[in-house]
C-alpha cells in the first residue's frame, strides 16, 4: 500500500509540482491550500505523514501542529521561507520532526519524507512486538522502545519519534559523547543531512519537557563544540 502524504501550502504551484513529483515516487497524495480545512481533514482522515507550509490563511502550520500534536504523533515536515529562522526553531520546539526551506529541492525533501517514514514505520513494528528492542532503564529514566513510552521518576514524558531517538541514543552510553553527526544519523538515518540548529534545537525541546516533569532534570549535558551526552549518576 503507498504511503499517504498530506501536502499544505496556499501556493498552488508547489501543490501542483510536489505532488506530481510524490505521486512520481508511488505516494498517494492529499493537498490543501489553508491550514484550517487540512487539519479538519488529517482528524478524520489520517495520513502517515504531513508537510506544511507555516504561513498560510486562516490557520498557520504552527497552529496546525499544535492542534494535531494534541492526539497524533503523526511525522511532520515543516516548510519555512529563507529567513524565517524564529519560525524553524519554533516549530521544531513545538514538536515538528523536520524542516526545509524555501526554494527547496523536492529530491530533497522526497530523501527527507523517506527517512521519516522508516523511522515511523520501524517504531510502529517494536510497539507490534515484531522488532523488539526492550526498555532501558537509566536511572530515573525509563525508554520502552515497544511502546514508544518514557518516563522519568515515574511520570511519562511525551517525546516526538525524533526527540525519542535522540534521547535514547545518549542513554544508551551514559557518559560517552555524542557529536551532532552521530544524533543526526541516529535521529534521521545515515544520507540524511540536518544543520547543526536543527539538534540542538531538539536538545532545548527534550528538556524542557523533562523539566515539566521535574524541574531539576539535568541528565543531558553540553559540551560546547563537541556535542551532547547523559550524565551518569
Amino acid at each position: 500500500m503507498a504511503h499517504s502524504i498530506a501536502l499544505v501550502d496556499d501556493d498552488r504551484n508547489i501543490l501542483t509540482s510536489v505532488s506530481m513529483a510524490l505521486e512520481a515516487e508511488g505516494f498517494g497524495v492529499q493537498t490543501y491550500t489553508d491550514g484550517e480545512t487540512a487539519l479538519r481533514a488529517l482528524t478524520t482522515r489520517p495520513v502517515d505523514l504531513a508537510v506544511l507550509d507555516i504561513k498560510m490563511p486562516r490557520m498557520d502550520g504552527m497552529e496546525v501542529l499544535q492542534k494535531l500534536r494534541q492526539s497524533s504523533r503523526t511525522p511532520v515536515i515543516f516548510l519555512t521561507s529563507k529567513d524565517d529562522e524564529v519560525d524553524e526553531l519554533l516549530g521544531l520546539r513545538m514538536g515538528a520532526d523536520d524542516y526545509i526551506r524555501k526554494p527547496f529541492s523536492q529530491r530533497l525533501l522526497i530523501e527527507r519524507i523517506r527517512a521519516l517514514l522508516r523511522r515511523a514505520e520501524a517504531e510502529a513494528e517494536a510497539a507490534a512486538g515484531k522488532g523488539g528492542g526492550g526498555a532501558i532503564a537509566r536511572g530515573d529514566l525509563i525508554l520502552d522502545s515497544d511502546r514508544h513510552m518514557v518516563t522519568w521518576k515515574g511520570e511519562p514524558v511525551q517525546l516526538t519519534v525524533t526527540e525519542f531517538l535522540i534521547v535514547k541514543a545518549l542513554a544508551q552510553r551514559p557518559g560517552h559523547v555524542k557529536n551532532r553527526d552521530q544524533l543526526m544519523d541516529a535521529a534521521y538515518g545515515e544520507n540524511i543531512y540536518v544543520d547543526d540548529r536543527t539538534i540542538d534545537s531538539h536538545i532545548k525541546r527534550i528538556r524542557k519537557k523533562f523539566r515539566k516533569v521535574d524541574g531539576e532534570f539535568d541528565r543531558i549535558e553540553t559540551l560546547y563544540g563537541v556535542g551532547y551526552r547523559y550524565k551518569e549518576q
